[in-house]
């Protein structure tokens, strides 16, 4: 059974998210600062994931992930918190974390996330060389995408994009986090980018299909699905 180590000083949403991920069919253990939080890392190894807070006492959430991500760089760690500033995500993606959810979040949205970042931390769920996602099929060593067996040509950045989004389908990624994953942690340019590469996608991926697959969620990002 999977184990998540959940950091979080508010009691009632600790509580909550306890229950929520025990329904679900994972083990938890609880800690309220970000000293136990290491504490408790240290005495429970083997977690599968870290739910984190990032304003904690005593040790602050980013001193928590800087801390675990030196212990163990390959251990999912996903944020919790109120603060949606763009230059709060990318510290935390900066300093190594897998995804963020902002508070108050939907715990179907965040049971999602969990499992999706488990299941990218598999041994068996390295990259394979072809990911099919409904009638699409990306060859990783071609650089290839295909719909309904037809070839559509992407640039690299459009490959890149659309791979991210497959990969995490079903599941709304934020424009922080697109720039993050896709154009790296140096970007320096507007977040208007993705909107940009997300139409050149929309053009090259939909335009000619009944059924569309790159969606916009208002006010939260993109998702396909």
């Amino acid at each position: 059974m999977k184990e998540i180590l959940i950091i979080e000083d508010d009691k009632k949403i600790s509580r909550i998210i306890e229950l929520q991920l025990k329904h679900a069919g994972f083990e938890t253990v609880k800690a309220f600062t970000g000293r136990e939080g290491i504490e408790a890392y240290h005495q429970h190894p083997g977690f599968d994931l870290v739910l984190l807070d990032i304003m904690l006492p005593e040790v602050s959430g980013y001193d928590v992930l800087k801390y675990i991500k030196s212990q163990n760089h390959h251990l999912p760690i996903i944020l919790l918190t109120a603060k949606d500033d763009t230059n709060d995500v990318v510290t935390g993606f900066d300093l190594g974390a897998d995804d963020y959810v902002t508070k108050p979040f939907n715990f179907d949205e965040l049971l999602a996330r969990v499992k999706a970042n488990i299941r990218k931390n598999a041994p068996e769920s390295a990259p394979n060389s072809h990911l099919i996602f409904k009638d699409i099929e990306i060859d990783l060593d071609a650089f290839s995408v295909k719909r309904q067996s037809q070839e559509i040509s992407l640039s690299r950045t459009e490959f890149d994009l659309f791979y991210y989004l497959v990969l995490n389908h079903d599941l709304v990624q934020s424009r922080e986090q697109i720039l993050t994953k896709v154009w790296g942690f140096d970007y320096d340019g507007g977040d208007n980018i993705v909107d940009v590469y997300i139409k050149y996608l929309r053009d090259k991926i939909d335009r000619d299909f009944d059924e569309k697959l790159i969606h916009t969620v208002r006010g939260r990002g993109y998702v396909v699905r």
